[in-house]
């Protein structure tokens, strides 16, 4: 379970103030398939950033499975978030140099696993993703719906129970957001892994099971379907 209470992020505090995140409480239960939406500049990036550990908010707590991870610095979130966390982000930020094998394997190589599980994970990952075929290639050897498959298997290498995803859709085509969307309803069902998204695709949003609006960082509405 994620819980935020009372979570705050400020820019520029006690100058030109800007609340991105005001206040915001909420709970994710374990297995959720949440869309965050709402307009440009209304906080939606930094509150999954701060979720994720990724930003530290101006106040209040980010709890994952009871642990606060607020109070975490250093070298430690950066543990945290490289076990528990998994992010699949718009720019898919994978690196050009490496095959796709070689960008899902290097989180497991960060965690220090051995090279025996490591390519017997990567290869069940690239299998889910249906790019093991592809497994060579690198980025710009690859459509933008299949690097942003290469992202989702990297983000799994870790076998988290979180992913945070950040319109990870923007730059695709119909076909590979429906592929795309369909993988990870998929591993949400079957692996109960929770996704949190933030987003303005109304196709992304169609598929989610829970909707939470936010407006100038604010919580305004929260429905499930």
């Amino acid at each position: 379970m994620i819980e935020t209470k009372n979570l705050s992020k400020i820019y520029n505090p006690g100058k030109f103030e800007v609340k991105a995140v005001n206040d915001v409480s909420s709970i994710f239960e374990d297995g959720e398939f949440t869309s965050v939406v709402g307009p440009s500049g209304s906080g939606k990036t930094t509150f999954l950033n701060c979720v994720g550990g990724l930003d530290k908010p101006t106040s209040g707590d980010v709890y994952i499975s009871g642990e606060n991870i607020t109070s975490l610095s250093g070298n430690d979130i950066i543990q945290y978030r490289l076990k528990n966390i998994g992010f699949v982000f718009q720019a898919y930020n994978l690196i050009p140099v490496l095959s796709a094998r070689e960008n899902i394997e290097m989180i497991m190589l960060l965690q220090g696993i051995h090279e025996k599980n490591r390519v017997e994970r990567t290869n069940e990952l690239l299998n889910q993703v249906g790019l093991y075929e592809m497994s060579d290639r690198r980025p710009s050897e690859l459509s933008g719906g299949q690097q942003q498959r290469v992202a989702v298997a990297r983000a799994l290498a870790s076998k988290p129970k979180f992913i945070l995803a950040d319109e990870p859709t923007a730059n695709l085509d119909t076909s590979s957001t429906s592929n795309l969307l369909d993988i990870m309803s998929k591993l949400n069902v079957n692996e109960k892994i929770t996704f949190i998204f933030s987003t303005h695709d109304q196709r992304v949003i169609d598929r989610a099971r829970r909707v939470i609006t936010l407006e100038d960082g604010k919580i305004v509405s929260d429905k499930k379907k």
